[in-house]
């Protein structure tokens, strides 16, 4: 089978220090937890930001300092969050873009969180798509359920979004659709021909998703936002959710994507 890219995601916009110690808050801790990641076998990160507070931000201005001592430490490729908490307007959201990140969240539909609404209404879709088109950031679609990778086309057919797409399968949050076998089995049938995929379990899933996705070919993403706990009660961190990924692919005979191999296979460098 070809290499696997595995994806760290080592914050997100939900998890605090309360909840894990080990997630990772400010520029500092991020970038520090990034390369530790890169160290072990990860190709991507997948960054969000947070305020002095805490706080899901969208400013570039902090985008722009966590990028900045991410690549002081590797070259890994960078992939920043799009995503709805960090910013509320269209602006807010692409803001960030304009610092030309290798590439970009993108969410081709709206759904639901446990808490309320992961909106991505029409008009945003195509502002994000024409930011990354005219900043030159391959998006990576966020699959939440079934419509967004049929949406994905529609905007693909448009000239929206370059083809061949990357998808990254977000299975089992609450709210969306469930990480089981079958879905998952389904939504890759589904996938244009020529896509390549990623696949994220949350929470009670992570393990099941991803193994199936090594199994099948896909690559992976792993991380304190996605999961919290290693094993039930066990608090994991980002390094020990990153080494047990390249086991389990090692398992399949799959080898690790270097970040340079992923840019190759993700067509970040045509």
């Amino acid at each position: 089978m070809d290499k696997v890219i595995i994806t760290v995601a080592p914050t997100g916009n939900v998890p605090t220090k309360e909840m894990n110690p080990y997630v990772p808050v400010t520029p500092e801790e991020i970038a520090e937890d990034v390369y530790r990641c890169y160290q072990e076998g990860a190709a991507i990160a997948h960054l969000h930001a947070r305020d002095r507070s805490g706080q899901p931000a969208a400013d570039p201005e902090i985008f722009s300092e966590i990028m900045a001592k991410v690549k002081a430490k590797c070259d890994i490729v960078i992939q920043i969050s799009t995503g709805a908490r960090g910013g509320k307007t269209m602006e807010e959201r692409g803001a960030p873009l304009d610092l030309k990140p290798e590439m970009a969240s993108l969410a081709t539909g709206s759904s639901n969180f446990p808490g309320g609404v992961n909106a991505n209404p029409p008009a945003l879709i195509e502002y994000l798509c024409h930011k990354m088109l005219a900043n030159g950031i391959k998006p990576e679609i966020e699959a939440f359920d079934v419509a967004m990778i049929t949406n994905a086309e529609f905007y693909a057919r448009k000239g929206l979004i370059k083809t061949p797409m990357h998808f990254n399968l977000v299975m089992n949050v609450p709210g969306s659709i469930k990480g089981t076998p079958k879905n998952l089995f389904h939504m890759i049938e589904i996938l244009p021909a020529d896509a390549t995929f990623s696949v994220t379990g949350v929470g009670t899933a992570h393990v099941q998703m991803i193994t199936l996705a090594l199994a099948l070919g896909g690559h992976i993403r792993v991380g304190l936002e996605d999961v919290l706990e290693y094993s039930k009660g066990v608090p994991a961190s980002n390094v020990a959710l990153v080494k047990r990924a390249v086991r389990l692919a090692r398992e399949y005979g799959r080898e690790i994507a270097t970040p340079d191999e992923a840019r190759e296979i993700l067509n970040l460098t045509a």
